[in-house]
């Protein structure tokens, strides 16, 4: 009994030295990664076996003529705390646009200054975005102004449709407690139309009715899926706005759904929060499952 343990004493050591060995650790762990990646491409392969379901997808969907920019002019105004929320809601905006079933044409203007350093930094694959057309011009240089309509929470004008050969403007401007009142302003003394979402005629919120940038954007993606406004509006906002339907929602929803067929109303506003319903995909993350897809796009971020 000693010399059978005496014999088993070193391999003893050595299982327990290699138990607790880094290096065997990380390989334990790269082992697992991908016995768990080749479990995802199993399972992938069997959900894809009639046809490719992402393919068929992918197939169904159809561009909107709807230009959608995001007005980037506003940098100076915010510290670097509120760029970095900007560029998290701009990721989230990409990311929400490549994946819909009716994408707009996405303009992001006056790129440039804090917003461009950060996402140099933090977020070097901007640079290979696709379907989005990002200018350091001015968005009045290169979009004609009667095709324009701002959309702010300060208009007294309620979208009644949604015009899909207009240019519809989100100002990329976070903090809006600080400037209250200056997308609306810049609008109206550059004589550029200007409108807000019918957020009141569907929704009573906790909070005030400024959106973040993401908000309105995945509100207007909404709309053009459903073409109804009061299922937009609780699709995408937060449940932490407290938002509830309005006295005379339920009744006009119904009608609204069919109106709607021919066109969509929008509330607006710029942007002031970071947060959204779902975890945020990086565009990296999109355009691989897009290769996947052709051989088989954003997010990190998807304006951080």
């Amino acid at each position: 009994m000693f010399q059978s343990a005496y014999v088993l004493a070193p391999f003893r050591r050595m299982e327990c030295w290699t138990s607790r060995s880094p290096f065997s650790h990380s390989k334990q762990k790269r082992k697992e990664k991908r016995k768990r990646k080749q479990l995802e491409r199993h399972c992938q392969q069997d959900s894809n076996s009639d046809g490719n379901d992402r393919k068929r997808i992918r197939r169904d969907v159809v561009h909107s003529t709807l230009r959608l920019v995001i007005d980037c002019s506003f940098d100076s105004l915010m510290v670097l705390k509120d760029i970095k929320k900007l560029h998290k809601q701009i990721q989230r905006c990409y990311a929400e646009n490549r994946r819909a079933l009716h994408p707009v044409q996405f303009y992001l203007t006056s790129h440039g200054g804090q917003l461009k350093k950060n996402m140099d930094e933090n977020d070097k694959g901007w640079v290979n975005w696709k379907d989005i057309y990002i200018k350091p011009d001015h968005y009045s240089e290169f979009i004609k102004k009667e095709d324009l309509i701002y959309l702010t929470s300060d208009s007294p004008n309620v979208l009644k449709e949604l015009d899909e050969s207009k240019a519809y403007v989100i100002g990329g401007l976070v903090d809006h407690n600080h400037h209250k009142g200056l997308t609306y302003k810049q609008a109206s003394e550059h004589g550029i139309d200007h409108a807000q979402l019918p957020l009141g005629n569907f929704v009573k919120m906790n909070s005030r009715k400024v959106l973040a940038v993401n908000h309105v954007f995945e509100i207007i993606l909404e709309y053009l899926e459903t073409r109804d406004w009061q299922e937009a509006f609780f699709t995408i906002l937060p449940q932490r706005k407290g938002a509830v339907p309005t006295d005379n929602a339920c009744g006009s929803s119904s009608h609204n759904k069919k109106s709607a067929r021919a066109g969509g109303g929008l509330d607006s506003d710029s942007s002031e929060e970071e947060n959204s319903r779902n975890e945020l995909d990086s565009p990296r993350e999109e355009e691989n499952r897009d290769k996947e897809n052709s051989t088989e796009s954003a997010m990190n971020s998807i304006p951080h």
